[in-house]
């Protein structure tokens, strides 16, 4: 479900329509993210790590409600709830797209998300996920200790999903550190709300 968001009343209008003329209306961060409890929670249950933090981000971006705007022609619509489309890595080597449904608790969530996981890794090809616009896109990238990334683009088509990505998580001072990008259209959204994100997504990792 989704409302239209009354663009002539809202605080960014002006925001909007100055971003939203670029060629490349996205923007980036890189962040560092202690995954030191989260990890060890999600080992202490059985659980998949990557699962676990896919969730949690998801959970940071339902709660800060720009993550769930889109753009549709001259509408920008609100979303009731955004979803995931990541990239699943296959042990030959390449990866395939996948679509997950969000949900609020844990178990529903890796429960479902395993088995799309299983569908791609026992699939060819690069099988677009039909997936709608409600989703943000995720990678992970868990052989880099990346500081920073930029994304494949067609310029053509036009594009508003929010898109993050995992790194190679390391040892730093006695804590488990991974780096996290996010690229968000800047018609949509400013550095404070990505930076409302990345509070609330360390928050969701340390409980």
């Amino acid at each position: 479900m989704r409302t239209t968001l009354d663009i002539a009343t809202w605080a960014r209008k002006a925001h909007f329509e100055f971003f939203r003329q670029f060629e490349e209306p996205f923007f980036g961060v890189c962040i560092p993210v202690d995954c030191t409890r989260a990890y060890t929670r999600s080992r202490s249950a059985g659980a998949s790590f990557f699962l676990y933090y896919l969730h949690r981000s998801l959970a940071a971006a339902n709660t800060i409600v720009p993550f769930r705007y889109r753009i549709h022609e001259d509408n920008v619509f609100i979303y009731d709830a955004v979803h995931a489309s990541p990239t699943i890595n296959r042990p030959d080597g390449t990866f395939g797209f996948a679509y997950m449904d969000y949900h609020a608790d844990f178990t529903a969530f890796s429960a479902a998300a395993q088995q799309e996981i299983d569908r791609v890794q026992n699939s060819t090809g690069l099988i677009p996920a039909v997936s709608g616009e409600n989703v943000i896109h995720y990678s992970s990238l868990p052989w880099l200790d990346f500081t920073s990334i930029s994304h494949a683009r067609s310029f053509s088509f036009k594009d508003c999903s929010p898109k993050i990505s995992f790194g190679k998580m390391k040892e730093e001072n006695g804590k488990k550190i991974m780096p996290v990008s996010i690229h968000v259209h800047h018609a949509l959204m400013d550095g404070y709300h990505v930076g409302q994100f990345a509070d609330l997504f360390q928050q969701l990792m340390h409980e």
